[in-house]
This record gives structure tokens, sequence and C-alpha cells, in this order.
């Protein structure tokens, strides 16, 4: 955090909630008194591409784009993208992540090549970093869908204000629209929450797969 300001990325692959994730983020830090500016570039999202969200939040804020070398937290709801953005993190920062290996149409076409190991890379690059795969949590929650709220969870605990405040802003929401899935959801931010505190230490299984 600089200057009272906390900035973090979210990014991923059209389709897996990043830019949900993130409008979660932005209303617990409203809740919290915060000035926020967020902003997403969406390249494709709905055919997969790539998808990143730029929140910023602290007492003020003047714009929503965080440079690099400023993110305090980078949430990465695919690996590749988050080696992607790894120029973003500060050296003090941490990166959270699903191991999921998913690869863009960039890849399929053969414009960029996916790299062999991006958790190791992450992790050889000397940040913090902490992966698991949320899809797997999320297939024993019994809902494919839970894994932004499981990746909301990861990062309740790194977060400037308590963890129960992005909790509550995510389960009210469910409460609101969906009631039904207002109690998975918050297991689910529970569930991710506690993976959020294993570091990765070994690479991750390949499920490599292109679209």
């Amino acid at each position: 955090m600089l200057n009272g300001i906390t900035n973090i990325l979210v990014v991923g692959i059209g389709g897996q909630g990043v830019m949900t994730a993130a409008e979660m983020l932005a209303r617990a830090a409203l809740k919290q008194g915060c000035d926020v500016k967020k902003t997403e570039v969406a390249g494709m999202a709905q055919r997969g591409g790539v998808v990143s969200s730029h929140v910023r939040f602290g007492s003020k804020v003047y714009s929503p784009q965080i440079d690099p070398g400023e993110a305090d937290l980078l949430i990465g709801f695919e690996a590749a993208e988050a080696l992607r953005w790894l120029p973003h993190l500060r050296l003090s920062g941490v990166a959270m992540v699903n191991t999921l290996r998913l690869a863009p149409p960039v890849v399929s076409v053969g414009l960029y090549d996916y790299p062999a190991d991006p958790i190791g890379e992450l992790a050889g690059a000397g940040i913090e970093v902490h992966a698991f795969d949320a899809g797997a949590i999320a297939e024993e929650l019994g809902n494919a869908k839970l894994v932004n709220t499981i990746m909301l969870g990861a990062i309740g605990d790194y977060l400037p204000f308590p963890a129960a405040v992005l909790r509550e802003c995510i389960v009210e929401g469910f409460r609101a629209y969906k009631p039904k899935l207002a109690d998975i959801n918050a297991r689910a931010f529970d569930a991710g929450r506690e993976a959020g505190h294993a570091r990765a230490v070994a690479r991750p299984a390949a499920n490599l797969s292109i679209e």
C-alpha cells in the first residue's frame, strides 16, 4: 500500500467472473468509506479472451490505472495470466493464483506460446505466491461457478479491512437476488480463505486446454 491507497489487479479469462470479483471488491471498499476507482479491459471476453480489472481504493484516489510495480495484490484466475501481469506487482506484494491452465485464443492461433510452468516462474520471481486449484474446491462444494467467490475468500486476509466485510457484501448480494445461493457462497468464501494461506511449493497439474 502506497500513500494509503490499495491497488488490486484481478486477471483471467472471459467467463471466469473476473469483473464480478472486481465489482465485489469495489463495493466492499465503498462500504468501508473508501474512495474507489475501477477499470476493466476485456479482450474478446465472451470468447475466452483475456480480461483484467484494476481496483484502487483509499482516502482519495485520482486514477483507476495501476502502473507497473504498484499492485499490492494480484488475483489470477488463470495461471499464465497471473504470470503475464507479474511486472505490475510490487516486490512486497502478494500473488493469489488459481492453478487452472486455460489457453486463450491468442495461443490457439499461434500468436503466443503458453508458458511451461507459470506457477513456478511466479514463485521464482521472489514474490509471495499462494496457488491452489479453485476449480477443485468449487467442485467439492457442488457448484463449479463458485470459483470467483473462492478467489475473493483467498485474499480476504490480505485486505486493509476485515475479511468479514467482503464476505458480507457477497452474501448480501446473493440474499437480494439469488437467496438460494447465499449459503453456499458463504461456504465458498470460507473455503477460499483457508486455501489462500497455502504457499505454492510444487508445479500444478497439467490441465492445459486449447480453445
